[in-house]
């Protein structure tokens, strides 16, 4: 997760939950096609320990992460990670009748999932450190219109215990500007499995400033109830 702290060049690394998405569960979160993965700019923010920036630049698509994480060191982002996916599954372990099991068998093939998504991301750091910007929302080192599609996972809203509506908006305001044509967030639930409690006035303020906005229910549920994004396409006068 990120947040803002602009002295330290970000949250000390203790703070920072390290786990990610493969590209796979990505393409299904977010009702991905590899004809959009190849021809849009994309931005995965923010984006943590996925893969998807990775397995995506390598089937020529142009992505660019960005997160607080990456104002650390990979391999003190490669050790969190490891340490965080135990500490993950363990916790998963015992309440796992929270969780739909479909997409997963099992809390192994869960454990496997998220240890691929880090390996694949922190090889590709090493490899491709231009892929992945360090910031701290809810501000953003691109320009106007840099990005065709913004993605966002398990971020906004996911953490509305800890980040309130200013915060939220102003996130949302930064991603519209640096989008030229679609922003898409996933899911629309906080961790206790309830919908924003703002989600309704952040639709009318991104209507109000001319998008069309979507609610879509996707072909991925694990956390319960986390089965829906928001699709937010701005007007053709915008780009």
């Amino acid at each position: 997760m990120s947040g803002a702290n602009d002295e330290n060049q970000g949250l000390e690394l203790s703070r920072i939950i390290f786990i990610g998405r493969t590209f796979e569960e990505y393409k299904v979160m977010f009702g991905l096609t590899e004809e959009e993965i190849r021809a849009y700019e994309i931005l995965d923010c923010p984006s943590g320990a996925c893969s998807f920036t990775a397995i995506a630049n390598g089937l020529g698509g142009r992505v660019t992460a960005a997160d607080i994480a990456y104002y650390h060191a990979v391999e003190e982002l490669n050790d969190k990670g490891l340490q965080d996916i135990e500490h993950a599954i363990e916790s998963i372990a015992k309440v796992k009748n929270k969780y739909v099991w479909d997409y997963f068998s099992n809390v192994n093939e869960l454990k496997d999932a998220r240890i691929s998504a880090l390996m694949n991301s922190v090889q590709d750091m090493k490899n491709s450190p231009q892929s992945y910007n360090a910031v701290t929302l809810p501000l953003l080192p691109f320009a106007n219109n840099q990005f065709d599609l913004t993605l966002s996972a398990h971020f906004l809203f996911t953490y509305a215990d800890r980040l309130d509506f200013e915060f939220h908006k102003q996130t949302i305001q930064e991603l519209l500007r640096v989008t030229r044509k679609e922003i898409r967030i996933f899911p629309l639930v906080d961790l206790t499995g309830n919908r924003y409690e703002h989600l309704d006035t952040i639709i009318h303020y991104l209507q109000e400033e001319g998008c069309t906005v979507t609610e879509v229910k996707v072909d991925y549920e694990f956390q319960r109830y986390a089965n829906r994004m928001l699709r937010v396409s701005k007007c053709e006068q915008d780009y």
